[in-house]
């Protein structure tokens, strides 16, 4: 990591080109390491502003003279190296940018203009800046319509999908993904919850769809992808888009109040002298009768002076992990319903040891599950249409995941 200057495009006039060597000597090689402000990714040296990240063996930096919007400045030099793996095989790095100079300079010309950022995605930027190699000319013929379709699109105003997109059966596939998190204390009071979710999309759609998204909710705390018309999100609550081709994250949001928990948890563990504990645990289910859980797994914690446990179980099975200091019980499905309390009893023996016996901390009881076709927060789809003017049929699937996060239960 010697600092040489591998690459560089001036935008204005009003950032000197020796200010690159300027990084190099007094932020790169500076000796004054115990001071902290060397070590952000932010630094200012008089009148400029050096921002700058390091992938792999090479730095990206960008200098700016005034108002520097640091946020957008960093995505840039994000997207800037998503753009090099894209066309260099998955590889950003010293090597493949020697081996790129002219293609290189070509993108950069292309990505921004006079210091503001164009467009930077890869697979509208691929249709017409290619790398060098033997093409044939129906290869050529091919790229270079590809290139004028490419073009309206970054002129117009969908730049994530081109029109020329074509199914023979037209799907769309909907999946709500939520990682709900609680703290429970041992009398059964929420002490914290929250629930992080997100809609994932996989579209096979021909043409140039409009889709339109209804939900039950008034979501809070939430960020869409690019192609969601926030205006009319804002004025009709409805999520319209005209989606990219294929998987992406259409949105991500996150809730605190109205959370249905999966799971309600009573431990009872009591120390009974200095060689024996008993442990009592009850889990009860959430979720309706028509609803399950996959792959549930109770982490319950014990003294690590433990010798053995003698476990009982009305479901699924148990053990006690002398790796993890805890008793592990594992249920292949849990029903729902409520109506029946599931649980655990065991009577663990402790080492007696001579020295003085330190308060054990108790940590927290932990979960993992997977409830399918579960929203903890509520959230629902109400419709999903699909517009083409070419009125062909859509197949959609929706689906819906609650997966644990950080739930924990305090004995």
């Amino acid at each position: 990591m010697k600092g040489d200057i591998l690459i560089q495009r001036t935008y204005r006039d009003d950032v000197e080109r020796n200010l690159a060597s300027t990084f190099r000597t007094h932020i790169l090689n500076s000796r004054e390491v115990d001071n902290i402000a060397n070590l952000t990714p932010v630094r200012v040296l008089g009148s400029c502003s050096f921002m700058y990240m390091r992938h792999g063996d090479v730095y990206i930096l960008g200098v700016t003279k005034s108002n520097a919007n640091v946020m957008m400045a960093f995505e840039f030099m994000t997207n800037v190296v998503t753009l090099c793996k894209a066309y260099f095989g998955g590889e950003c790095s010293e090597q493949s940018i020697k081996n790129n100079f002219v293609l290189i300079y070509e993108l950069l010309d292309e990505i921004m203009d006079f210091g503001y950022p164009q467009i930077v995605d890869p697979s509208i930027l691929k249709q017409y800046i290619f790398q060098k190699g033997f093409i044939t000319e129906a290869a050529k013929a091919k790229r270079d319509v590809e290139a004028q379709n490419a073009t309206l699109q970054v002129t117009g105003a969908v730049g994530w999908r081109t029109d020329n997109i074509k199914y023979k059966k037209n799907e769309v596939f909907l999946d709500i993904v939520e990682q709900v998190n609680m703290l429970m204390s041992s009398k059964g009071t929420v002490l914290r919850c929250d629930v992080n979710g997100k809609i994932v999309m996989k579209v096979f759609l021909s043409g140039m769809p409009d889709v339109k998204l209804g939900l039950n909710e008034s979501l809070e705390d939430v960020t869409f992808h690019q192609c969601v018309n926030l205006g009319k999100f804002n004025t009709e609550k409805v999520v319209s888009f005209v989606p990219p081709d294929g998987e992406f994250e259409l949105m991500k949001y996150r809730c605190q109040e109205g959370i249905s928990l999966p799971f309600l948890v009573t431990p009872l563990i009591s120390e009974l002298g200095r060689t024996r504990m008993q442990v009592n645990v009850k889990v009860k289910a959430g979720f309706g009768s028509k609803d399950f859980a996959l792959n549930v797994v109770i982490t319950i914690p014990v003294p690590d002076t433990t010798a053995k446990a003698e476990i009982q179980t009305d479901i699924g099975k148990a053990k006690y992990d002398s790796k993890k200091h805890a008793l592990v019980w594992k249920i292949k499905r849990f029903n729902g319903g409520g109506a029946t309390d599931h649980k655990l009893a065991a009577n663990v023996e402790l080492i007696a040891t001579t020295r003085d016996k330190k308060a054990w901390s108790r940590p927290p009881i932990s979960m993992n599950f997977q409830v399918p076709m579960y929203s903890a927060s509520g959230l629902r789809v109400s419709y999903l249409k699909v517009w083409e003017k070419s009125s062909y049929k859509v197949e959609k699937w929706v689906r819906k995941v609650c997966k644990s996060g950080d739930y924990s239960i305090r004995t």
